[in-house]
């Protein structure tokens, strides 16, 4: 491709060099630069892309996006210079990959919990209506049957539009993705041609160090999906649902139970291993059945059917789809046989998200509720003693462990914790090694006790301050029963 036609839809700021050259590669990443290729130099959060600049050329590269100045030496390097080069990359790689999301039907959602949930009920909607879907989100990403675990939740932009592309060649008519707030205020999704926007919630979370400052700045970020899409769908129960049904720049459809909604539930009844109710939509009204338990399944339930409602699928479909869905890490059951205890993983990291997992297994646990949860590191501060006073409240038995400390010491974050659980008159102990706190919950579980091992989730590894290891609690749990044999 030409390199006029693929830098076309960019606002340049200036333009040195010849624009009639033949690229055959784009990249943001200097080391994989090669002769003829197009490096676009990104100001990251570890590292700036400017400083590697000359690296590319040496590589190969023949042209530069930059929005920094920088001294190049090459014969016949062309630069062009931007305001944002995380939105030029953007751009550069839809037109690289021919806009693939243009001849798909493209659903994104957004929010603080619910996302994953939300992106495999209508994956598996789809699936059950007979249409080729991918998925993109924080557990894996799905081209057909394949799965490649997903290292952020939404990829970079070229990533994200050369797997657009692998979907297409797959045959997939519809992708379905999870929207990080990140994503969003980094353009990693600018170039997307969304059909659907679909808000599942708003409360406090990815705040501080290198995400958020402030919670405006992280509804905002959160919007943009909503000034990008055709049609909009917003659950009217959530916090901020009102600023983004009046500022939002397309139709919306609404969902949710306490509010009057175009889609909504009635006549709920949960389960200690699902949640049924009688959906009432504009196509149809019938009674569901929800294989993920919990009154928060009922939100993403609706918000799935009002996505799948709007691309025509039937309610036959939508029944099946939503009656089989297995969702990772979201209230899994670990097996444990020959115990009479059960061990539920689900990734319940934020003070919400933790109260509805306890809630919902507190309802249902034959004796004791036991809790094991940490919070990760270079993260909100400010949740931590809110998830301690939770727990504290909620569960039989807290032990407060180690999550993904990242570069803070483990025990200032279980000592941020433990203000939070002081308040409360629950029962709990400190056990920093999290494999040592299952341990300890499994060794000590009676008859009936639910043991919630939360914060994880879906995730295999943990990170600490001078490594990542491999890390996944069905194996810890499994390992564990095999030594109390």
């Amino acid at each position: 491709m030409k390199l006029k036609e693929l830098v076309g839809s960019l606002e340049t700021v200036e333009v040195q060099g010849g624009m009639d050259k033949e690229i055959r590669g784009v990249t943001y990443d200097s080391r994989k630069a090669l002769p003829g290729y197009l490096f676009v130099c990104i100001d990251g959060f570890t590292t700036d892309g400017h400083k590697y600049a000359q690296q590319a050329v040496d590589n190969g590269a023949c042209a530069l996006v930059v929005e920094k100045d920088v001294n190049i030496i090459g014969e016949d390097i062309t630069l062009i210079k931007v305001r944002n080069s995380r939105k030029a990359l953007a751009l550069i790689s839809a037109n690289w990959f021919g806009n693939p999301s243009r001849s798909m039907t493209l659903v994104g959602v957004t929010g603080t919990k619910g996302k994953t949930t939300t992106t495999y009920m209508i994956h598996s909607i789809l699936e059950k209506a007979g249409r080729t879907a991918g998925l993109i989100g924080t557990v894996a990403n799905c081209i057909g049957r394949e799965k490649i675990p997903a290292r952020r939740t939404t990829p970079e932009s070229y990533d994200l539009q050369e797997m657009f592309e692998k979907m297409k060649e797959m045959g997939a008519d519809t992708v379905v993705m999870e929207v990080s707030s990140q994503g969003l205020k980094l353009d990693r999704v600018t170039g997307c041609n969304f059909d659907i926007g679909l808000f599942t919630n708003f409360s406090k979370d990815h705040i501080g160090g290198f995400e958020h400052p402030d919670m405006e700045d992280y509804f905002k970020s959160k919007l943009i999906l909503f000034r990008m899409c055709k049609k909009g769908i917003v659950n009217v129960d959530a916090a901020y649902s009102n600023r983004v049904l009046d500022e939002a720049a397309c139709e919306v459809l609404t969902f949710g139970i306490e509010k009057p909604a175009d889609v909504r539930a009635e006549n709920i009844t949960t389960h200690s291993d699902s949640v049924e109710f009688d959906a009432v939509t504009p196509w149809f009204r019938e009674r569901v059945k929800v294989s993920v338990p919990g009154f928060f399944s009922v939100y993403n339930a609706l918000g799935a059917i009002a996505a799948c409602g709007l691309m025509g699928v039937p309610f036959e479909a939508i029944r099946d789809g939503l009656l089989k869905v297995q969702v990772p890490g979201r209230a899994e059951v670990v097996p444990t046989p020959g115990k009479d205890y059960t061990v539920m993983i689900d990734y319940a990291h934020t003070p919400d998200s933790l109260e509805n997992i306890l809630s919902t297994v507190k309802g249902f646990a034959r004796g004791r509720l036991i809790s094991v949860f940490g919070c990760g590191g270079d993260r909100d501060r400010t949740k931590r003693p809110l998830m301690g006073e939770v727990s504290g409240r909620i569960a039989d038995f807290t032990i407060i462990t180690s999550d993904n400390p990242r570069t803070e010491e483990p025990m200032q974050i279980i000592r941020d914790i433990e203000e939070g659980i002081k308040k409360t008159d629950g029962r709990y102990t400190v056990i920093e090694d999290r494999t040592e706190a299952i341990r300890y919950a499994m060794e000590n579980a009676e008859c009936g006790d639910i043991i919630v091992l939360a914060g994880k989730g879906h995730e295999t590894y943990q990170i600490f301050k001078d490594k990542t290891i491999h890390y996944d609690e069905r194996e810890i749990v499994e390992n564990i029963l095999k030594e109390l044999e």
